[in-house]
């Protein structure tokens, strides 16, 4: 028995022609002849699997076969795709495989994974104790985290899982380890608000979309100092002083991202890292003003110079807190208000009308409202006198335009 491996169609022919001799003496088990024939197959099986490799079912497809072969009716399918629309839009072609369809088409007919999801070796992804519906999906998608999606609600609710995961996956392993998030808030990310009002699964969402938007490269990071602020601070006085910043930051090594908050996350501000370890500062200008821009910026900034490390590797801060604060959020607080303005300049001054504040903020190289922010902040009795000053309106129409 002289046995070679068959690399070309002369040898498939050849082999296929000893193949038939070889069965037509229909040999005798054990045999020279009948071993021969074993191996001769699995050479033909091969050669003809690498060169006409057979394609694999279409889903619809292999779902009506089974559909076929079990003796189901649509209305039996909607079990498994859900509601009659949704049943018929899917075996009409007109709708993908959402991946919950997927997994109860597998458990419940028996589908192997990698016909539904055309791809070689197709696994799902692990099943993660996460309710996907329970994601606000409709706010989501308006503010534009499933972009290129379109569709009714409904169909929003069966594809959440296909949605959010690839969002998602832009957190940290050892933060997307932490979902779901009901303890999530209790985990490494240090919060400044209420949590009891918090509705964590959006806030989750709102971390994954701010470093989908961090994305790409800057310089090598450089941790900042207080000189450093001073600078920083002096871009304060340009009308498109924000704009500026957000590139001072850059060349630090600083990805800083302005994202819309979500309900109920009741957000101005958030330290975090990326996958690579670079930090993102994120803010949402849900108060737009310039003072709240400069110092939401600066006491995030804080808290990348004093306190981001592996034991506190996101901070959550809503600035219309200011009851039962941590030391780490006093000391924020504090170095974010020496970084606009020199203490000792801010403790001799005196202010009684706009030109005080005009004139101490163009000694200072900072903004008036700034001043007025600040004044407004340690006397509730000056909003009326300087609230005006406080740049209203001026922020979020500079990040729009660009």
């Amino acid at each position: 028995m002289h046995m070679k491996l068959i690399k070309t169609e002369q040898d498939h022919c050849q082999a296929m022609e000893r193949l038939a001799v070889l069965m037509s003496l229909d040999p005798i088990e054990g045999s020279e002849e009948a071993d021969e024939l074993d191996v001769l197959a699995l050479l033909i099986q091969q050669f003809e699997e690498q060169c006409y490799p057979m394609d694999k079912p279409d889903p619809i497809d292999a779902i009506l076969f089974r559909m076929d072969q079990m003796d189901l009716t649509r209305k039996d399918m909607q079990s498994y795709l859900g509601p009659g629309s949704r049943v018929s839009d899917v075996l009409n072609r007109k709708r993908p495989l959402s991946l919950s369809q997927i997994r109860r088409l597998i458990d419940g007919l028996g589908i192997s994974a990698d016909v539904l999801i055309q791809e070689p070796n197709a696994k799902l992804p692990t099943t993660l104790d996460i309710e996907w519906q329970a994601f606000p999906l409709n706010e989501l998608n308006k503010k534009g985290y499933f972009p290129g999606f379109e569709g009714t609600s409904a169909y929003l609710k069966e594809f959440a899982e296909d949605m959010l995961r690839p969002l998602l996956a832009f957190l940290p392993e050892e933060q997307f380890a932490q979902v779901p998030a009901q303890a999530y808030l209790r985990s490494s990310a240090h919060r400044r608000g209420n949590d009891k009002l918090i509705d964590p699964l959006a806030l989750l969402a709102w971390q994954a979309q701010v470093l989908k938007q961090s994305e790409g490269s800057l310089a090598s990071y450089i941790k900042p100092d207080l000189p450093w602020l001073t600078q920083l601070a002096g871009l304060s006085q340009l009308d498109n002083g924000p704009l500026l910043a957000r590139e001072l930051l850059g060349k630090r090594g600083i990805f800083l991202v302005v994202e819309p908050h979500l309900d109920k996350t009741y957000l101005d501000g958030a330290v975090m890292s990326r996958k690579d370890g670079a930090p993102v500062i994120a803010l949402t200008l849900r108060h737009d003003r310039m003072d709240n821009f400069w110092f939401t910026l600066f006491h995030e900034l804080a808290h990348l110079m004093l306190h981001f490390d592996a034991e506190h590797p996101v901070f959550f801060d809503d600035l219309d807190c200011h009851d039962a604060l941590d030391r780490i959020e006093f000391e924020a607080d504090d170095l974010a208000q020496a970084g606009l303005i020199d203490p000792m300049e801010w403790k001799q001054a005196v202010f009684s009308n706009t030109y005080d504040i005009q004139t101490f903020a163009q000694r200072n190289n900072i903004h008036p409202a700034i001043v007025a922010g600040r004044l407004c902040f340690e006397d509730k009795g000056r909003y009326k006198q300087f609230g005006h000053l406080r740049g209203n309106g001026q922020v979020r129409k500079l990040f729009r335009a660009r």
